[in-house]
């Protein structure tokens, strides 16, 4: 009854009339769920995977990653190469590269904004994904001067880069919004560059070097971009423009796509699943995402400063149950920390389903069938997905271990700033790869690391992953990673549940739109049809 209920809503739209979604086929503007509201548009200071979607739009790096591979392709730079020892990289960008305010794009231009990036009173979370330049980290940590860093502007358009240690990744990275190039003359119109809040990145302030440009930005109703027609591939792009919605609630980004408000959602509620496979099939996608959800701990609060009480709370977690039937099978559970396969890297140590030693353990720390255990609030992002795998958990937790957890959910922008604070005791926590290697999931937890929200460090870790930054080959460098997850399952400052997938709907008028195993898209590749 319900998928005939569901038809019957597809076909009640089509009587309608005009919606927005027709007239967003006539017109080239794609609308699209994405799930939150941007907590700011500068690049170098996104940490929400929600705003790097905006961002891909209005900016662009010397590399964009194919949808297909999450290989680099050529963007900003129209060639590379590298030498043979992998120490140095010559990137040769395109002639009629300009920012959107027409002024020309320079090869300085990036390295300032590089520079930029890495000033320590700036504190930029995604700094460290610099650190393969030369000096870079030695900058970041106030250590050496910015004009020692290993970028030189050999013309306007040219660009070599010296390295710290081969980084074959390199290309990839620089797809990564830390890499973009900013106007710094208009950020010092607006404030200066080392300000984390400013207006440069309102609608009339912000230039990009994208293929969009900000038309508007209403707070908590849309972000909306134009085509930008200084881009130098402006003659490709088809779309007149993109609306972004921060629609956080599942089920009304479902909603507004039955009702014809949007092309895309960002995610279709679990309960959902069944009924749109069975009534409406070309409508549903199901994408592989380079993705791992897990819980985060707060090292510092007890009792969860013990390492026995973060690992019985990991193992009493029953995760091929929790897949099989909450998940109904569309995501896989995470037993290790990186997804498999991560860049030719699948971890050998294993976090298992054992309430029996999570019992003992909890026993060992002194809470014995959970006595004395202080009640703690999880503080989880405040959609469907989180609340409901929540919700087993926490049941989970007080069958096995007798421990009591109340949820609490908050919007997205509340959700990253208490984790950044260490503000929560425990923290549903989601992290998709920056580029496929097994590194952009283990190196977040070196010691002081920007984006380690644990409090937890290890000076084996961080060795672990420093051996591994400097090892010639991928054997040795894998066997220094399987150390260091090792190191990281049985520490538990964080408990793996499941591995990524994207179930989102999507109206058959969108072409162009490749299954992308990191979320990255290149929206001048997408544009609309009438099916």
């Amino acid at each position: 009854m319900l998928a005939r209920l569901v038809l019957l809503c597809f076909c009640a739209n089509l009587l309608v009339g005009a919606r927005p979604v027709d007239d967003g086929i006539r017109e080239q503007m794609l609308l699209l769920g994405n799930s939150a509201e941007p907590r700011d548009l500068d690049p170098q200071l996104m940490t929400a995977f929600t705003d790097q979607n905006i961002a891909l739009a209005l900016f662009e790096g010397l590399c964009a990653l194919d949808e297909r591979s999450s290989q680099a392709v050529p963007a900003s730079a129209e060639r590379w190469n590298a030498s043979d020892d992998g120490l140095t990289y010559t990137f040769h960008l395109r002639g009629d590269l300009r920012w959107s305010d027409g002024t020309p794009l320079t090869a300085a231009d990036f390295i300032a904004s590089w520079q930029r990036a890495l000033l320590p009173a700036l504190a930029a979370e995604y700094s460290y994904l610099l650190f393969p330049l030369k000096n870079a980290e030695a900058i970041n940590h106030g250590q050496a001067d910015a004009n020692t860093l290993g970028a030189v502007a050999l013309d306007a358009q040219t660009l070599q880069l010296t390295l710290e240690r081969p980084t074959p990744y390199l290309p990839a990275l620089t797809a990564n919004p830390i890499w973009f190039p900013l106007p710094l003359s208009v950020l010092r119109a607006h404030g200066g560059v080392e300000q984390r809040t400013s207006t440069w990145t309102r609608p009339g302030n912000l230039v990009g070097n994208g293929p969009f440009v900000l038309s508007e930005w209403t707070p908590n109703v849309h972000v909306r971009v134009a085509r930008n027609p200084h881009y130098w591939d402006a003659a490709h792009v088809r779309l007149r423009g993109v609306t972004f919605f921060p629609t956080e609630n599942l089920h009304v980004d479902e909603r507004n796509f039955r009702a014809g408000q949007v092309h895309v959602t960002a995610e279709l509620p679990l309960s959902k699943i069944a009924t749109y496979q069975r009534s409406a099939p070309e409508r549903v996608r199901l994408d592989p995402f380079l993705e791992t959800f897990f819980l985060r701990f707060n090292t510092t609060r007890p009792p969860l400063d013990d390492a026995r009480v973060r690992h019985a709370l990991s193992q009493a977690i029953d995760r091929e149950l929790l897949a099989r039937t909450l998940l109904r099978g569309t995501r896989a559970p995470a037993f290790s920390y990186t997804p498999p396969d991560c860049g030719g890297y699948t971890a050998q140590a294993r976090i298992k389903h054992d309430p029996a030693a999570a019992r003992a353990s909890l026993a060992a720390a002194g809470f014995a069938e959970g006595r004395n255990f202080p009640r703690f609030e999880v503080q989880l992002r405040n959609d469907d997905l989180h609340g409901k795998v929540m919700e087993v958990i926490q049941a989970m937790w007080a069958r096995e271990l007798g421990i009591h957890v109340t949820l609490a959910p908050v919007e997205q922008k509340t959700w990253v700033q208490n984790q950044q604070s260490l503000n929560y005791a425990i923290s549903t926590a989601r992290w998709v790869g920056d580029f496929v290697d097994p590194v952009t999931f283990l190196d977040m937890f070196v010691g002081g690391g920007t984006n380690n929200w644990t409090g937890w460090s290890s000076p084996d870790y961080d060795a672990a992953i420093s051996a591994a930054a400097t090892a010639l080959d991928d054997a040795s460098r894998f066997a220094h990673l399987q150390a260091a997850e090792a190191q990281l399952l049985e520490a538990s400052p964080v408990a793996p549940v499941f591995y990524g997938a994207r179930t989102y709907l999507i109206h058959p008028a969108v072409r162009g739109w490749e299954p992308a195993l990191l979320g990255f898209r290149q929206y001048k590749k997408i544009y609309l049809a009438a099916p």
